[in-house]
């Protein structure tokens, strides 16, 4: 096992932690006032100038330090520890329906029966000339 030290791959942690707040990269562009291709490029950086990475934190609503210390593992660490559904984090696997999808489905092919009991019986009347 090699006890090198790997090194921080800064534009990973930006593109994860602006990944985790749901933002595209034009989004982050926008608020920094560059090219999305700009972004690319630091996304792609091992490294950033510390005044950019200033601007960057601030877009994202984060500290420069919880993007030099982003790890992956502290985030799956911390969302296991503290998501507590019976117990089980599946990733948002875990959906509790509050309804029963059947009775949905059975609701459903009720009513398109009704809007085809309606329609014949509208199509009968004007073939009747009623």
């Amino acid at each position: 096992m090699s006890t090198a030290i790997k090194s921080k791959h800064i534009g990973r942690n930006i593109s994860r932690m602006r990944e985790l707040k749901d933002m595209k990269q034009d989004a982050l562009a926008y608020a920094l006032g560059v090219s999305q291709q700009t972004i690319s490029a630091i996304e792609n950086s091992e490294t950033v100038e510390e005044q950019r990475l200033i601007e960057i934190a601030k877009a994202l609503g984060v500290s420069v330090e919880a993007i030099k210390n982003f790890s992956e593992e502290a985030v799956l660490n911390i969302i296991g520890n503290t998501y507590h559904d019976n117990g089980i984090v599946n990733a948002g696997l875990n959906y509790n329906c509050n309804f029963n999808p059947l009775d949905k489905v059975i609701e459903l092919y009720e009513r398109l029966v009704q809007v085809e009991k309606d329609k014949v019986e509208y199509l009968e009347k004007l073939l009747n000339g009623k």
